[in-house]
């Protein structure tokens, strides 16, 4: 399943290049810090053993792996891949005082990794950003083991109409903010629009099951604004 806006030309490389040096900065203003409490409910839907192998797609900064790390066993092995050099470079040295994260650049669709060779995969507000959702999860798919589980923290939509409102008037307000503390208002205009334009909650699962994966389920959190879906590869 593409997606328009991630498929013109050059879009989210621009739009991730002109921010990366501000991403944890600017994903506190525009989440007012709750991203942070996000992630950690991701981290415990997965409930990981020390010794169960993580790949943290769409990685950022690598928040997901530094949790990871802190909450299971910081010798842990962990594969995180982005496809944007800079953020690699921000996340290489915000984590640099750990020695087992192996860094990748490299798109959700395309993979350099081998097939069958993680317990978990994770992707927090990046599947989105991919140009076609179907490659991604089939990607996923290939790259856990039997028994590995998916897990996928994104944008969603609001189930309560007054709380949907109120988020998006405060969406309006997004662009200017990241001008404000970043200097340039068009990479949020273009996070808004793809948060806009994303499929549903019960849409994702379809696209997962078609995918292969089993006992897929979500979870909102706050309302619905973002979702954890979980789905499992059996096989």
């Amino acid at each position: 399943m593409q997606q328009y806006l991630q498929n013109k030309k050059g879009l989210v490389e621009s739009v991730f290049d002109q921010v990366y040096d501000q991403y944890d900065l600017m994903n506190d203003f525009m989440s007012l810090g709750v991203h942070r409490l996000w992630k950690k409910d991701l981290l415990h839907m997965m409930n990981a053993s020390p010794r169960q192998k993580l790949v943290d797609v769409a990685c950022g900064t690598g928040d997901i792996a530094k949790l990871y790390l802190n909450c299971v066993n910081k010798n842990s092995k962990i594969t995180c891949v982005d496809p944007n050099r800079g953020m690699i470079k921000k996340g290489k040295e915000k984590l640099s005082k750990f020695q087992n994260l192996n860094w990748i650049v490299a798109d959700a669709e395309n993979l350099p990794i081998k097939s069958n060779l993680f317990d978990f995969y994770t992707i927090s507000f990046g599947l989105r950003n991919t140009k076609d959702l179907s490659k991604a999860l089939k990607e996923a798919y290939r790259v856990l083991k039997p028994g590995g589980r998916y897990l996928c923290l994104e944008f969603s939509k609001i189930q309560n109409s007054s709380l949907d409102l109120v988020y998006k008037y405060y969406s309006k307000l997004i662009p200017s903010v990241g001008k404000f503390v970043v200097g340039k208002k068009e990479p949020y205009e273009y996070l808004v629009k793809s948060i806009e334009n994303f499929i549903n909650q019960d849409e994702l699962i379809g696209l997962m099951e078609k995918n292969g994966f089993e006992k897929c389920t979500y979870r909102n959190l706050s309302g619905g604004i973002v979702s954890i879906h979980s789905g499992w590869k059996i096989k």
